[in-house]
């Protein structure tokens, strides 16, 4: 299978997907939105995988290039392809599929618990009832008509979503490594405020690799689900 990975910065990439793909003997290829020009074509993919940013999904004006890329996801749903959103990726997805995306009331930033809706665990029987997962988030997305809300935390209703079996949107990083949160806090350490759901610089850069490990594991299952699909 051919996956294309759509990266915002250089420093979001798909990290543990990657190692995923080349266990099952498919191509990744990554396309750098934010300076490469022309998309490529929609042929050229079985899958395509949004990763997250910093930026958000209605900040057009800065960032000039969220708009031809909602018309090239859109067009990868409408045409039947496998999607799967990671946090920025996951609210852009929403918001093409009708959920409005906001301001959350809290911002998410460290190993923290998610549970799975009863629906959820309907839905992916894989996946355990509570799990710990990596976020580094301050928006949220409303849950797409239509759409499987599979998942919430304490600091934010909607974590995930499936649509049409096909289309998987998760608010947090499975994907991540030890390697890639390094990055995050070198890259993002503005966002580090106090908050309730905020950990301290300190506490992000010591999370254990065992984590990181049982976090991937749940990635895995995933994009297994998403290929049989």
């Amino acid at each position: 299978m051919n996956i294309l990975c759509i990266k915002h910065v250089d420093f979001e990439g798909p990290a543990t997907i990657a190692e995923w793909a080349e266990k099952h003997a498919h191509t990744i290829t990554t396309h750098h939105v934010f300076r490469e020009s022309a998309l490529p074509p929609a042929d050229s993919f079985e899958m395509l995988v949004v990763m997250g940013g910093p930026m958000n999904i209605y900040e057009e004006d800065e960032y000039p290039w969220l708009k031809e890329e909602k018309v090239f996801i859109k067009k990868a749903i409408d045409s039947g392809k496998k999607v799967l959103g990671i946090c920025l990726g996951a609210q852009l997805i929403a918001d093409l599929l009708g959920g409005k995306v906001t301001r959350g009331k809290y911002k998410e930033i460290g190993a923290l618990d998610i549970e799975m809706t009863a629906e959820g665990l309907k839905a992916m029987p894989e996946l355990p009832a509570k799990f710990k997962v990596f976020q580094w988030h301050g928006d949220t997305f409303a849950i797409p008509s239509g759409a499987i809300h599979l998942a919430r935390s304490e600091a934010c209703e909607n974590q995930a979503f499936i649509y049409k079996e096909k289309i998987i949107a998760l608010q947090f990083h499975l994907e991540s490594t030890k390697k890639s949160v390094s990055s995050l806090v070198e890259k993002c350490e503005g966002d580090i405020k106090p908050g309730p759901y905020v950990s301290s610089k300190e506490i992000l850069k010591a999370i254990h690799e065992e984590f990181f490990n049982a976090s991937n594991k749940f990635m895995f299952k995933i994009m297994d689900r998403l290929a049989e699909a």
